[in-house]
């Protein structure tokens, strides 16, 4: 069980289902979370380790891999294995219900086991082992002129604006791990990028996606809350 900065991170995780979501070690989510399953899922964490899971739901391709779409449950999609830990850092109740919240990447896990779900959302064991050197990874040395370098060609080429003098001032790991969240891959890219063994290698793995441009993702509405931008 690794620890944080403040807590244990829990054996036994809330899970939410995000397509497209792309949570890292060091890296903040802002949610938007609206649906009643999520938003009892958000109090049970607040009474907790303040943990949750952010996890991408596994989607059908046109080659026929992954899940049969007439077998897909959309209340309970099969999900990718491997997941990230977040840890609320801050949770705004709204009039209507609704919960704005601020998750701060933790840790990477690995799904052991689903289990029974809790008041209607889904949980986990998870294990956090394979990924112990993510609790040091947002003080990761990381050269970012290759990164910079590819986007300022791939802004050029695109006709693209980026705010390169403001990326320009980050630390290479937060440059690395900002553009794995922000740029538009695909849900099986972001999966990638989050399963690299480490920075080094994400950094690899995002270098050439940016090489190879982007494909907009189709048919992705998620069923659960999007997130707030």
């Amino acid at each position: 069980m690794p620890t944080t900065d403040r807590a244990p991170l829990p054996d036994e995780l809330p899970l939410f289902p995000l397509t497209g979501s792309l949570l890292l070690p060091g890296n903040w989510m802002p949610l938007n979370v609206f649906e009643p399953r999520y938003r009892r899922m958000v109090e049970d964490a607040l009474e907790g380790a303040r943990a949750i899971g952010m996890i991408q739901p596994i989607l059908p391709r046109d080659d026929n891999h992954g899940p049969d779409p007439a077998l897909v449950d959309p209340d309970r999609p099969a999900l990718y294995r491997v997941g990230c830990a977040g840890r609320i850092e801050r949770c705004e109740p709204q009039e209507d219900g609704r919960y704005l919240i601020l998750l701060k990447g933790a840790c990477r896990f690995r799904v052991s086991e689903e289990l029974p779900p809790a008041h209607g959302y889904r949980r986990a064991r998870v294990a956090y082992d394979e990924f112990a050197a993510d609790l040091d990874e947002p003080e990761a040395v990381l050269d970012p002129d290759p990164i910079l370098t590819a986007l300022r060609d791939f802004a050029r080429t695109r006709e693209l604006e980026f705010d390169l003098d403001r990326l320009e001032t980050l630390p290479g790991v937060s440059l690395l791990n900002g553009l794995s969240v922000a740029l538009p891959f695909t849900p099986g890219e972001k999966q990638a990028l989050l399963e690299a063994d480490g920075p080094s290698d994400r950094q690899d793995l995002l270098l050439t996606l940016m090489g190879m441009g982007f494909t907009p993702p189709q048919g992705e509405s998620g069923h659960a809350p999007p997130v707030v931008n």
